[in-house]
């Protein structure tokens, strides 16, 4: 069997090792369970049989020579008669002991053994007293005197011993039979009946083995092909044989596959087209919009010779031609980003020079507090990193309360890997808990009834765009006391990663300021996409 790779046994090793095992597991109980109790019955009832046959056996045969030599003693036989009956009584292939006691004329008590090892003592003081009491005649008992018999063990043995009073004065009898052939055929019968179960349950559980591999084997090769769905790889399909349940889950598995790759494919193309047509509008606009700005800046070049009447409507086409512009710019930004054509151009940077130089360009430099000593070096993107700082502290200043706060430190990523943290944080109200998961979401509006702001919203989403192609990351929270924080975090040194293939004419557009359209009058620049920072996104994300 092929290996599969290390995710898919990852993914598949909580799942197929616990279900090989679950049915291991129940295979082997249920055989154990089986084997134990047939095992244990069988054990029982050839016990019971062969103890109660050898019992019977012992017993009739010592009623019987109890009844031949001991009932035809002469009345107070003397002990030497007594010892020949004894004897004579053992003298059989039941090979069992035999004791007799008799009462003598003189008040003694005669006992003799056929075998010294057999004594009074070996007898158990019930049965002695349950043979030596007369029962009374009655309709259902016919004789004063019956036979008893009771199972002892002495040390490991088991004996039967079993006793009776001939009728009419005559001498009392007991017999003493050792059972260990009969334990010892019990034992071999324990023993063979305990290696069948072994391999019952060994055989139980070779079966389980292959019952798992039977059903296992088309769970691992759907999951292998469920990782490759989920890889991409939307033409995967499963080889179907067979009518059962797996067979129909397989079936299933491709119609499934098959509808989420026409459903992809789908929407991969509506994806496509729509950016493709945000794309060609962008730069369809361009055209009009540089047109459009040189006019803006000739009406605003003479906004102070126009009629008081006009004066406004003039502000209000130059503001939103700007508008329009960054608007324009942004898109351009994020149509690079969603087809992937975006690329870092890296250089070495003083990163606390860098930040100066971005709030130098837009005149922030009295209303920010700088915390960035100099000689933080990191090999970044200039130009991205300023259209990340540009958003993050036009943000603060414009929707935040002063005074807004800047500082650069470095530290260790949990990869061991050095980073180079630049906070923005401000004294404003901060930002209210259910929007903080939105902050960064494009054209977000924390409220409904003010969907208009001065900005696009795109400026915080195309900053976290530029510091993931960094590899790094922003994060958004409120200070325990009031404002809100934005840190962003990326590593000293970007070119371990892997540029990304960059579609030249879009790049050298964007790097291209539109003529006459957004460039800086008074050294303020909001556009998010050409390292304008977009100020107006956090106005409704508050």
């Amino acid at each position: 069997m092929r290996r599969l790779p290390g995710r898919v046994r990852h993914r598949l090793g909580g799942i197929l090792p616990s279900l090989r095992l679950r049915l291991v597991v129940v295979f082997a109980v249920t055989a154990l369970t089986a084997a134990v109790a047939v095992s244990g019955i069988a054990y029982w009832l050839n016990r019971d049989a062969v103890l109660t046959r050898a019992q019977n056996a012992a017993l009739g045969d010592f009623s019987k020579m109890l009844g031949d030599h001991a009932g035809t003693l002469p009345p107070d036989p003397r002990c030497d008669q007594l010892r020949d009956a004894a004897n004579a009584m053992a003298d059989t292939t039941q090979n069992y002991q035999v004791l007799l006691i008799d009462q003598q004329r003189d008040g003694l008590r005669c006992v003799v053994t056929s075998d010294d090892g057999f004594t009074l003592d070996d007898v158990p003081g019930k049965l002695q007293d349950a043979v030596s009491e007369v029962r009374p005649l009655t309709a259902g008992n016919t004789a004063p005197y019956h036979l008893y018999w009771q199972r002892v063990t002495q040390g490991d043995t088991p004996y039967l011993v079993a006793g009776a009073t001939v009728i009419g004065d005559g001498p009392t009898g007991y017999l003493f039979k050792s059972l260990e052939p009969e334990q010892d055929d019990l034992n071999s019968l324990a023993w063979s009946l305990a290696i069948a179960s072994a391999f019952a349950v060994l055989g139980s559980i070779l079966l389980a083995q292959a019952a798992a591999s039977t059903v296992l084997r088309p769970v691992q090769r759907l999951g292998d092909a469920a990782r490759r769905l989920g890889e991409g790889r939307l033409d995967t399909r499963l080889t179907v044989s067979g009518t059962d349940e797996l067979a129909d889950l397989s079936r299933t598995f491709n119609s499934a596959a098959a509808s989420l790759e026409r459903r992809v494919e789908d929407l991969s193309a509506r994806e496509q087209s729509s950016r493709r047509f945000v794309a060609d509008m962008s730069h369809e606009l361009r055209t009009p919009l540089t047109a459009i700005s040189a006019v803006t800046e000739v009406l605003e070049d003479e906004q102070d010779n126009l009629d008081p009447m006009i004066e406004p409507a003039v502000a209000l086409v130059v503001s939103e031609t700007r508008r329009l512009n960054e608007l324009v710019e942004n898109l351009m930004e994020v149509t690079r980003f969603d087809a992937g054509t975006a690329r870092l151009v890296l250089d070495d940077v003083d990163v606390a020079e860098q930040v100066m130089a971005c709030m130098d360009a837009r005149a922030w430099l009295d209303a920010v507090e700088l915390d960035a000593p100099l000689g933080v070096r990191a090999r970044l993107d200039p130009r991205r990193l300023d259209v990340i700082l540009a958003n993050l502290i036009g943000n603060a200043l414009k929707h935040g309360g002063s005074p807004v706060r800047v500082s650069v430190c470095t530290e260790t990523g949990d990869d061991g890997a050095e980073l180079v943290t630049i906070e923005v944080a401000d004294r404003g109200p901060g930002i209210p808990e259910e929007v903080l998961p939105h902050v960064f979401d494009r054209f977000y509006k924390a409220s409904a009834s003010r969907p208009r702001s001065e900005g696009s919203g795109l400026g915080l989403s195309i900053a976290l765009e530029n510091a993931h192609i960094h590899g790094g990351e922003i994060t958004a929270r409120n200070a325990p006391g009031s404002g809100a924080v934005f840190t962003l975090r990326l590593p000293r040194d970007a070119s371990g990663l892997t540029p990304r293939e960059d579609d030249e004419d879009d790049e050298d557009e964007a790097d291209a300021p539109a003529q006459g359209a957004g460039g800086p009058r008074t050294g303020h620049r909001e556009d998010g996409g050409s390292g304008r920072g977009d100020e107006g996104d956090g106005e409704d994300r508050r």
